[in-house]
């Protein structure tokens, strides 16, 4: 179905924006308004009471003088509405007393206080009131009291509508405010995920393709056949982490389908153990879950193990490690040991903080702490029922 056209460019999550007047719109309207009840009904009644070609062209120059001025009320709102002002109280005291309101006050009054410019408006126009009250007694001019009460009531209801406009401003400014803040937050979060995704990926995989490859040089010539296993780990490795890669190249450009990667799961532990597995590193696992947690659950775990398993590899210089999943309660007990030099200042870097936000993620948690082996525990708690 083809697009509206008073349809925008689409909105930050797909909507479309509905048309809006521009600016110059805004402005120019009220002032053509103006000029097109006030300025032939000027003319009208200079005609039907043939008042003199002078008092005619000054009442034609007062009808129009007032709409014009309204074009400087965008960057001038206070001196417009005081200007406005004074011309309708000229055009009330100078004029018959017949014909239509100056409709330029009204849009001046409003236009004022939409913009933060109340104090103008309220002392220019009480002053042109109680000038036009006090001037008209002066110059023996009577005005019945009603209609003293009827034009009060609408100068204040112009107020009202002017306060009005510029509450629904506010309310519109803070709601785009609103709205550019939180997709902002939407995109750093979706940025920190793909960061986290593609470090996890390409730092397991070019630690595995390190290890494999070491054993691969150290093999060569003495065990052709233990060397040929290695590359074809590495093979392995990498191809499985292009195709990663490539998953998250596609949420990045915009493939909503796309996963971020394929979701590992806890029966995939063994394959990674023996990916890290080399002559000078083993890699126990023991794993005591019957029925397997949610996928969620399942891809935090695994992504944590990877993670965890890559470091011992990178800074831990241990020689073996040991991974144990259990149920325990209502959570899901990740805990990888090592036995080799213990904490150090590069185990606290973006691995450990990514593992820390994917078990917050799922209201989880990571700690870590000293090994009875002698290195490093991480525990990772997650809740067996937790969901993406």
């Amino acid at each position: 179905m083809p697009a509206s056209p008073w349809d925008g460019p689409p909105h930050w999550d797909g909507r479309p924006e509905r048309f809006r007047p521009s600016p110059t719109f805004t402005l120019l309207a009220p002032v053509v308004v103006c000029l097109l009840v006030q300025v032939p009904a000027a003319i009208g009644i200079a005609a039907w009471l043939h008042v003199g070609w002078a008092a005619g062209l000054g009442q034609v120059a007062l009808a129009a003088a007032g709409p014009l001025a309204l074009l400087g009320s965008r960057r001038a709102p206070g001196p417009t509405v005081a200007v406005v002002s004074a011309l309708a109280l000229v055009d009330l005291l100078s004029g018959p007393d017949v014909g239509p309101p100056y409709l330029a006050l009204a849009f001046a009054i409003v236009l004022a206080v939409a913009r933060g410019a109340l104090v103008w408006a309220v002392v220019s126009v009480v002053a042109a009131w109680v000038a036009a009250l006090s001037l008209g007694s002066t110059l023996g001019v009577s005005w019945h009291p009603f209609r003293i009460a009827l034009t009060t009531a609408l100068l204040a209801a112009c107020f009202g509508i002017g306060a009005f406009v510029r509450v629904r401003r506010e309310r519109a400014a803070a709601y785009r405010a609103e709205a550019v803040r939180r997709r902002r937050t939407a995109e750093e979060r979706e940025r920190v995920r793909i960061a986290r995704e593609l470090h996890d990926v390409i730092g397991h995989a070019l630690s595995q393709i390190n290890v494999q490859a070491s054993v691969g040089l150290h093999l060569m010539e003495r065990d052709p056949g233990q060397a040929r296993t290695a590359l074809e780990h590495i093979k392995t490795t990498s191809k499985t982490a292009l195709e990663e890669v490539r998953s998250v190249l596609g949420v990045i450009r915009g493939d909503a389908d796309a996963p971020l990667a394929p979701l590992a799961e806890l029966a995939e532990l063994p394959r990674l153990a023996e990916g890290l597995r080399s002559p000078g590193f083993e890699v126990e696992l023991v794993d005591r879950i019957e029925d397997p947690p949610g996928r969620a659950v399942q891809f935090a775990a695994y992504r944590i193990a990877q993670e965890a398993l890559t470091n011992v590899v990178r800074h831990a210089g241990a020689t073996k490690a040991a991974v144990t999943v259990q149920r325990l309660g209502d959570e899901l007990r990740l805990t990888v040991d090592d036995d080799g030099h213990g904490l150090q200042g590069a185990e606290e870097g973006s691995g450990i903080l990514g593992m820390r936000e994917r078990a917050a993620l799922l209201g989880g948690s990571v700690e870590l702490d000293r090994s009875p082996r002698g290195g490093t525990r991480l525990t990772a708690r997650l809740p067996w029922g937790a969901t993406a």
